[in-house]
């Protein structure tokens, strides 16, 4: 698996965000110390909060390299990851004031963005941590000094004494804590808003791939089942195909048959040879189809249709498809647009009309019929598996010619034109997948 591969899972995706928030994260301590330095002039222990942003933006450095790795991100290494950014958040907390600092909040972020992207029991562990954190900093932490022009003011704060609110001026040391608890909530209200909500989305988009995912392997497992039914069903008509072929060809040999009865035969001799001809195409399609050129494929599947519907009239007509290859060829697409052929001339008896546009890189092909048009109904579950509008159909055909296209990385499309009848649109690429 690459890494290309890997890089678009959720995890990676996770991990890619939470490095942006963390570069932020950064940043903002950054400024916040400059601030402190030369704007309010506080006496902070600088050395270990400036080791501890070093720290921090050395991890962020890391995990960026670490994106590139061919291995998945885990929910264990994105819980590390987050454990990393609380202890660097108490450590700097620790220096500056502990429970005191108005950025305390700022504990709640590891937990939201846990909560939103991981398990259960890494949740919950997140929450113990935090918690944890937050308790021991309500004792043990180093009381953030006042600034440089309230140095004369006691100010040494504890969790229990310590902070004299006589000696406190109305519009000095609260109201920058104030602030401080204002301008927190405001960094959680934004980062919350954007981050959470698109690691959340991530999510959302992870479970909608996998459900997808799903019908997608139980579509194919049912084609697969179908396909193994078919295969002992074209072995097993072997045998009848040629007791028949026998005793036409007796019949064909009595002196006594009148023209109808010859003329009857002669059909009857006509469709079981195509029968036999179409389970000897099964075994040889995918030898001889690849690399075919394109206005050689459609005419040969053409003419076999007609062979099956001698009654239909079909108009032709194909544009600029003699330079055109087939590259990624599937034995099934021929049956698939003998499929859609026979749904028009089904819905359309006495003419059809079969149009090919190729271009470089794709071929569209309309076929347009006669008929009463596609239904509402018809046309919302058109290509689902044993839907059908015949009295005597299996709703299989639409599907296994939709599933075989979209397989080959093409499409199908139905819809009603407005002069009456229906078209049914096919579109596929020309070129080899790569």
């Amino acid at each position: 698996m690459t890494s290309s591969l890997f890089a678009s899972q959720t995890g990676h995706h996770h991990l890619r965000r939470l490095i942006a928030l963390r570069g932020i994260a950064v940043a903002a301590q950054c400024i916040a110390l400059l601030l402190a330095y030369f704007l309010l002039e506080m006496q902070l222990p600088w050395q270990p909060l400036i080791a501890v942003v070093l720290l921090l933006a050395a991890l962020n450095l890391l995990s960026w390299w670490r994106l590139g790795a061919d291995y998945p991100v885990t929910n264990a290494e994105l819980f590390a990851q987050l454990c990393a950014d609380v202890l660097a958040l108490g450590m700097l907390l620790y220096y500056s004031g502990g429970s005191t600092n108005p950025f305390i909040s700022l504990f709640l972020l590891p937990l939201v963005i846990a909560a939103a992207t991981l398990p259960r029991r890494y949740t919950w562990g997140m929450a113990a941590l935090t918690t944890l954190s937050y308790s021991l900093l309500m004792k043990y932490y180093v009381p953030l000094p006042l600034p440089h022009a309230m140095s004369g003011i006691n100010h040494g704060m504890s969790s229990m004494e310590g902070m004299d609110m006589r000696n406190m001026p109305q519009g000095g040391i609260f109201n920058l804590h104030i602030f401080g608890m204002w301008l927190g909530f405001v960094l959680s209200a934004a980062i919350i808003a954007f981050f959470v909500v698109r690691m959340a989305q991530a999510v959302r988009e992870r479970d909608e791939s996998l459900a997808r995912a799903r019908e997608e392997t139980l579509r194919n497992e049912r084609i697969v089942a179908l396909g193994t039914l078919a295969a002992s069903a074209a072995h097993e008509l072997g045998t009848p195909l040629s007791t028949m072929s026998v005793v036409i060809g007796e019949l064909q040999h009595e002196a006594n048959l009148n023209s109808e009865w010859q003329d009857s035969l002669e059909l009857l001799d006509g469709q079981v040879r195509n029968c036999r001809r179409i389970l000897d195409k099964m075994l040889d399609d995918s030898q001889t189809a690849a690399g075919q050129p394109l206005d050689e494929f459609l005419a040969a599947t053409l003419e076999e249709w007609r062979l099956l519907r001698p009654a239909t009239e079909c108009a032709y007509r194909a544009e600029a498809c003699h330079t055109a290859t087939l590259q990624n060829f599937d034995p099934a697409l021929r049956p698939a647009l003998l499929n859609l052929l026979n749904n028009a001339a089904d819905a359309s008896p006495q003419r059809i009309e079969v149009e090919a546009h190729c271009s470089t890189d794709e071929l569209r092909l309309t076929i347009s019929d006669q008929g009463p048009g596609l239904t509402a109904e018809a046309a919302t579950r058109a290509g689902s598996a044993f839907f059908t509008t015949k009295e005597e159909g299996r709703g299989l055909g639409l599907f296994l010619a939709n599933a075989t296209l979209e397989r080959l990385g093409g499409k199908v499309s139905l819809y009603n034109r407005e002069g009456g009848g229906a078209t049914t649109e096919v579109i596929l690429p020309l070129r080899a997948a790569s």
